[in-house]
């Protein structure tokens, strides 16, 4: 950390420490009673942990200068904060409305990761990465603020569209923080390849998919099987 100015090693611990907090988190948060006091309370803690590691990765690739890390820092914190304001919005089902915060929110991130995505296909030397890893973090972090808008406008249909989107967001900002993790160790050992940066993508997404399929089956309604 040589040469760099104190404010940005100070930022860096804070980075290290609250992303070391955020791996330990998510595990306990979703093996814990879901919607219990342990839950909620790791679940916030967790929340705050991706607060700091994005807030403090923001500035840090800004004076790097490492534009991809700042952009998908963006989504990656979007994908938690989105994942806990969805439980403030159980409403939308019911005629309810989205918050001024949640429009900003998806906006902001709607723009930067199509940025990163334009950058990653056309530009992608100006940002540092492979054009591969930002077109596709660039759609992902499109479709997950494209996914919340939509939830706005047109309100869902499904009574449990809460915890759904809940758990998906919740786990695509751990699969972001793997895939940030990743990209820093083992780039050191396998180089600066495409699948260093997206493995986690290719193994937390389809989990994501599994994990929503059985607790839309679990709270399916019974079908009542009529008396002979």
């Amino acid at each position: 950390m040589a040469g760099r100015p104190l404010w940005f090693q100070m930022f860096l611990l804070l980075h290290i420490a609250a992303g070391f907090g955020s791996f330990l988190l998510a595990p306990i948060a979703l093996a814990t009673a879901k919607g219990g006091k342990q839950h909620k309370r790791w679940g916030m803690v967790y929340l705050w942990c991706m607060g700091i590691v994005a807030g403090t990765a923001l500035p840090m690739a800004i004076f790097a200068p490492v534009l991809f890390l700042a952009l998908v820092a963006v989504f990656s914190f979007y994908a938690a904060f989105a994942g806990y304001r969805v439980l403030r919005l159980k409403e939308l089902a019911r005629g309810g409305k989205a918050q001024p915060i949640d429009w900003i929110a998806a906006v902001v991130t709607f723009c930067s990761s199509a940025l990163l995505a334009w950058l990653g296909w056309f530009h992608a030397e100006k940002i540092q990465v492979i054009p591969v890893v930002g077109v596709v973090f660039g759609v992902i972090g499109m479709r997950l603020a494209y996914g919340q808008m939509k939830t706005f406008i047109r309100k869902p249909t499904e009574k449990m569209f809460w915890w759904y989107s809940h758990l998906g967001l919740f786990i695509g900002s751990y699969i972001a923080a793997w895939s940030a993790f990743s990209a820093v160790t083992l780039t050191r050992v396998l180089g600066n390849q495409w699948y260093v940066w997206l493995w986690p993508s290719i193994v937390g997404i389809p989990a994501i998919v599994l994990t929503t399929a059985y607790y839309k089956r679990k709270f399916a309604p019974k079908v009542k099987v009529a008396a002979a």
